[in-house]
């Protein structure tokens, strides 16, 4: 406590001398040395300055378009909405560059052409009408329009059509794990609440064990999903707000505690059809290029390697969570309807996974 007196004290004394320091510079005679004004060689150089960076903005842009601009994220979509999301974030995308590279280079072409020079005198406009709608009305139409597109989009992802028989299934989020829960044979969740939870019992999700739908509900950590079936999640948290995000299906929604919140999509391609694209496969190579190197310096450390890397799709926490919020996900499995009714053949359901008091 002490300690922290002592800082504030000075801290204090600091800003104390320094308030001095202004009010005795501000009550100086004003000096008529005009060394520090600058002269129209100063602003000269400024001005070529200013459109040297513009050169700078303009190369270092066409360098990462070159070494990054493939965009690989975007030609990855794996589920039935995820083009159409990716279209508004290219639409968004050229529109931001379009717009960025015509003000910068009016920024700083102004900058150079209007520098200040001795005997010019800047001309003053109080107000002008037809500029001002100008740069109004654009932004707005602009804006209106990606707005009204995202809106559209959003509508048709987040309307279900129960015609389509989705398959229903629960997303658990808790520090620092996922769980899925299956609706079984009935396709409807059981209820659940935090304050059922019995670890004594198995009962790790909380479900109300006097609910008949909740007796063939399946409990997993491996999300499997069939390719080309609708899929409508629910999810919950158990403690704090997590988000559940599937980057290559375009889907993200938060899990807050109290309440549900839901998401839905089709995949459309499988974990191993994935794995065959291009550029996955040089992404992955890639990886285990790393991985080798990194292996090769644990081995001669006598430490164990590192596995060899392949694609899967993964559930992620977009929520900072906590101090393991980087490890929280779940492997995900898109296959054909044979294999997943294969997979699901073999899970337990609720009522014979619960252990005898």
């Amino acid at each position: 406590m002490t300690t922290f007196l002592t800082i504030l004290v000075l801290i204090s004394i600091s800003v104390a001398i320094w308030q001095m320091v202004k009010i005795f510079d501000l009550s100086r005679q004003p000096s008529t040395d005009d060394s520090e004004i600058a002269t129209d060689k100063d602003n000269k150089v400024n001005g070529y300055m200013m459109m040297g960076f513009l050169i700078f903005i303009y190369v270092i842009t066409i360098i990462s378009f070159a070494l990054w601009g493939d965009l690989p994220l975007l030609s990855d979509a794996a589920s039935e909405h995820g083009p159409g999301v990716d279209s508004l974030f290219i639409v968004s995308l050229v529109i931001i560059f379009i717009v960025q590279t015509i003000t910068q280079f009016l920024l700083h072409y102004f900058s150079f052409k209007y520098r200040g020079e001795k005997g010019k005198k800047a001309l003053f406009f109080a107000d002008n009408d037809r500029l001002e709608f100008i740069w109004t009305i654009i932004p707005v139409v602009v804006l209106a329009g990606l707005i009204l597109s995202g809106l559209f989009t959003w509508t048709e992802i987040m309307t279900i059509d129960e015609d389509d028989d989705p398959i229903v299934i629960e997303l658990y989020a808790q520090q620092f794990n996922w769980k899925a829960r299956y609706a079984g044979e009935d396709n409807a969740l059981g209820k659940a609440n935090v304050r059922l939870i019995d670890l004594n019992t198995g009962n790790i999700l909380g479900l109300d064990t006097s609910d008949p739908n909740a007796q063939d509900d399946v409990i997993v950590t491996e999300l499997h999903l069939p390719v080309n079936r609708p899929i409508l999640f629910k999810m919950r948290s158990q403690d704090v707000l997590h988000s559940a995000y599937m980057p290559h299906f375009r889907a993200q929604m938060n899990c807050v505690p109290g309440m549900i919140t839901q998401f839905a999509f089709t995949p459309t391609i499988t974990t191993e059809e994935m794995r065959l694209r291009p550029n996955i496969v040089e992404k992955i190579n890639n990886i285990n290029k790393i991985r080798i190197k990194k292996s090769e310096k644990l081995a001669a450390k006598g430490e164990e390697a590192l596995d060899r890397y392949d694609f899967d799709f993964l559930l992620l926490c977009n929520k900072i969570c906590g101090k393991s919020h980087y490890n929280m996900q779940m492997k995900i499995v898109v296959e054909t309807e044979d294999e997943f009714n294969a997979w699901m053949s073999q899970q337990k359901d609720f009522a014979s996974s619960l252990l005898p008091n």
